[in-house]
């Protein structure tokens, strides 16, 4: 008894001196917002912070909740960790692109950083990001990326993409298709040539991939984020951890086999050329670089996840949009046919199809994929707006909320193509438009994805009529989000019939 006792006495004094330390911390922050020297928030409570404020399920619309009382900056508290949120386009845009070096880095995700531990680019800082960057960005080019010689790539992929929509009857789950086609686009720069969507291989990763992403936006993962030692009970973290490494274990197959194959007079892809310039530094005594091979993995998994998603979950949003929106669809089939004929589309026609063209953008902006942005860092003090930040806070530019601005746009939360043509009807472009974020962190694949989403989407109307599967009614079709950090489209299944 006396063992026990003298054990619990212990316990007690430890939770009583994480409690005072606790309090005396959040105690310390608030003294300081009651000053209003930092940007003012709901009141956290000792460890929790705002989480029982917060729904995990849809945290987007509780930001633009606690907005509509704390205006355009705000401070909200996941379990001990400060963030500052940043709301509306004039906000986000003058810290990501007038401020750009000082809200430039990334904030680490517990779960992410367990995994890539500062490598690749996403969730790189520092040297690490800029090289990585600078020779993704400079190497992605040569190979095509956002130039017309890489459409007849993307168009030879709308072809396989048809075939495997003709292979369906009746009603079908489009984005399991669409994120085959998309990936095989980013693995014909990666790799140097396309897979099978019959391959398990490749299928494999594609599901792995498209179901991690889902597996971020849940509760338990968010909960481990934000109070790890509460969230590693739940099985989702676990789960998001094996596939991770699944994933980066068959990236290393891919990448051994390239190595094996490998003809410094030949390049095929991203990995030959990082593979080649590797070698290059070695040969010239060159040991303490970033071009070693867990930077490469952990780039390729980078590019992988972010020209594969974000662009087959647009193009789902588009098709679920057509099929709500039946009229719109025709209209759009009357311009392609009268602008094209039967002609296969090119980007440079854009131009030349201003409504189909504000169709896409329009489908971009209300559906706001990546609706919270990654999250940013400060890099130093600052006072930004007549709030002081501090060096190290987290900061979350919220683009869904620019992109619902209601200074910004004229029908906020409606399909409205309008936004983006004048009353000629040619197509304009509006500077709140951040569907690819801003500043230093803006996505690099973003000319590859405007291309992409351009040909796809045309090409698919172009060939297929989008609807409701037989005996559905237009109130099945719901457009409300099915998860809160990339926004997906619930779960609606669609017909193609061919033309």
């Amino acid at each position: 008894m006396e063992i026990l006792y003298v054990f619990l006495q212990g316990i007690y004094s430890i939770v009583l001196c994480l409690t005072v330390f606790v309090l005396i911390h959040f105690l310390s922050s608030n003294m300081t917002q009651k000053d209003g020297k930092e940007p003012p928030g709901p009141t956290p409570l000792p460890m929790f912070g705002n989480l029982l404020q917060l729904d995990l399920k849809r945290i987007h619309v509780t930001l633009l909740e606690l907005s509509k009382k704390f205006g355009s900056i705000f401070t909200i508290y996941l379990g001990t960790k400060k963030v500052v949120v940043l709301v509306g386009y004039n906000a986000v845009k003058e810290a990501l692109v007038d401020y750009a070096e000082v809200f430039g880095e990334r904030d680490p995700t517990p779960i992410i950083d367990e995994l890539v531990r500062g490598q690749g680019i996403i969730w790189a800082n520092d040297d690490t990001w800029k090289e990585m960057r600078r020779f993704s960005m400079m190497n992605l080019k040569d190979f095509g990326m956002g130039k017309t010689e890489f459409e007849d790539k993307i168009i030879e992929e709308c072809h396989y993409l048809m075939e495997a929509f003709k292979q369906f009857k009746g009603e079908f789950d489009v984005n399991q298709s669409l994120s085959n086609a998309t990936a095989n686009v980013i693995c014909s720069l990666i790799y140097g040539n396309r897979f099978d969507y019959n391959d398990p291989e490749f299928t494999s990763l594609v599901n792995r991939t498209c179901r991690n992403n889902k597996l971020l936006s849940t509760p338990s993962v968010q909960l481990y984020n934000m109070l790890p030692w509460v969230g590693r009970w739940f099985s989702y973290p676990n789960e998001f951890k094996k596939a991770f490494a699944a994933n980066r274990e068959q990236q290393m197959k891919l990448v051994s086999h390239l190595k094996e194959t490998l003809n410094p007079k030949m390049c095929r892809g991203f990995v030959d050329a990082f593979l080649i310039h590797q070698d290059n530094l070695e040969k010239s005594g060159i040991t303490t670089s970033h071009f070693h091979n867990e930077n490469l993995l952990i780039t390729i998994m980078n590019l992988f996840v972010g020209g594969t998603e974000t662009s087959s979950r647009t193009i789902t949003w588009g098709l679920f949009l057509m099929a709500k929106y039946p009229k719109i669809q025709e209209k759009i089939r009357e311009e392609l046919s009268r602008v094209m004929g039967d002609h296969q589309v090119q980007f440079k026609d854009r131009t030349e199809l201003p409504f189909t063209n504000a169709v896409i953008h329009e489908t971009q902006r209300l559906t706001a994929i990546a609706a919270l942005g990654l999250p940013h860092r400060t890099s130093q003090d600052i006072t930004f707006r007549g709030h002081f930040i501090k060096k190290g806070t987290a900061v979350y530019p919220f683009l869904l909320s620019v992109l619902s601005d209601e200074s910004e746009w004229e029908k906020p939360y409606t399909f409205y193509p309008e936004h983006f043509l004048d009353k000629d009807g040619k197509f304009i472009q509006r500077d709140a438009f951040m569907a690819f974020s801003a500043g230093r962190r803006i996505c690099l694949g973003a000319s590859l994805a405007r291309m992409e989403l351009f040909i796809f989407f045309t090409f698919l109307l172009q060939h297929f009529r989008i609807t409701l599967p037989p005996g559905a009614s237009e109130d099945e079709l719901l457009l409300s989000p099915s998860d809160s950090l990339i926004l997906n489209p619930s779960n609606v299944r669609l017909c193609a019939v061919p033309l």
